[in-house]
């Protein structure tokens, strides 16, 4: 076994050892959909979601949820903590690469994002009869690229925060906004028409995720804004680490 897979495994174990966050990314989206789902009126199709159900709109918005969770608020606290710690530093010390300490910790962390969304998505279909996305590939070309921007303002948190607390606080400047436009807080056929319009040009790609769904496919500027912001919080990311 390499040295990564050696860390990842131990890191799984640690993980599950304080499972909060990963069972929260597994189960807590699907447990609000099924909440809701048990509610007749949220099956029912709306006037506010032509062509849906109150239920089939609120799905994207939980992949949203999940995405926010594990990339906005685990992957910072974690990575801020081992800082704090001083387990980065002393990783300085030792052959293996303090880089390959943060590789597993992504591995765990857009593991349990796959794993939760596939996990909601199964239980929306077969529970609820929610509809899979009509255009699978821009589903997942979307996700790909909502969960790389995501996790990667993650790590401009994680990059200059010295304490998982200050890294908790630092990642609450993008994880309220992209909570309220993926509307997770409010439904997004109730926002007014402006802030539905934002909330399509931010990560993680709602709108586009909504699209891929109904089968009017992504726009290819929402599809081109959210690389951009992809590749801009790595690479911003890369820039502000630091190791101690």
């Amino acid at each position: 076994m390499n040295t990564l897979a050696k860390i990842t495994l131990t890191e799984t174990k640690l993980a599950f050892r304080t499972p909060g966050f990963v069972l929260g990314g597994l189960l807590l989206p699907t447990a609000i959909t099924a909440v809701l789902g048990a509610i007749p009126g949220i099956r029912a199709e709306s006037g506010t979601t032509t062509g849906m159900r109150f239920l089939d709109a609120w799905v994207p918005s939980m992949i949203v949820l999940t995405m926010a969770m594990m990339g906005l608020q685990a992957i910072p606290g974690i990575i801020a903590s081992y800082r704090e710690q001083g387990i980065l530093r002393r990783f300085a010390t030792t052959p293996v690469h303090p880089a390959q300490l943060l590789v597993a910790q992504l591995i765990i962390n857009v593991t349990v994002t796959i794993g939760g969304v596939g996990i909601l998505l199964v239980t929306a279909g077969v529970v609820f009869d929610v509809p899979s996305p009509r255009h699978p590939l821009g589903f997942l070309l979307t996700f790909v690229l909502g969960t790389t921007a995501i996790f990667g303002l993650g790590l401009i948190a994680a990059a200059v925060a010295k304490t998982s607390r200050a890294a908790g606080g630092i990642a609450l400047i993008a994880y309220v906004p992209i909570m309220f436009l993926g509307g997770v807080w409010l439904p997004r056929p109730l926002l007014p028409e402006v802030v539905r319009d934002i909330g399509a040009y931010v990560p993680p790609g709602v709108k586009a995720l909504e699209d891929a769904w109904t089968g009017t496919g992504a726009q290819p500027l929402q599809l081109a804004v959210l690389a951009a912001f992809a590749v801009g919080s790595c690479v911003v990311a890369a820039k502000l680490f630091r190791w101690e």
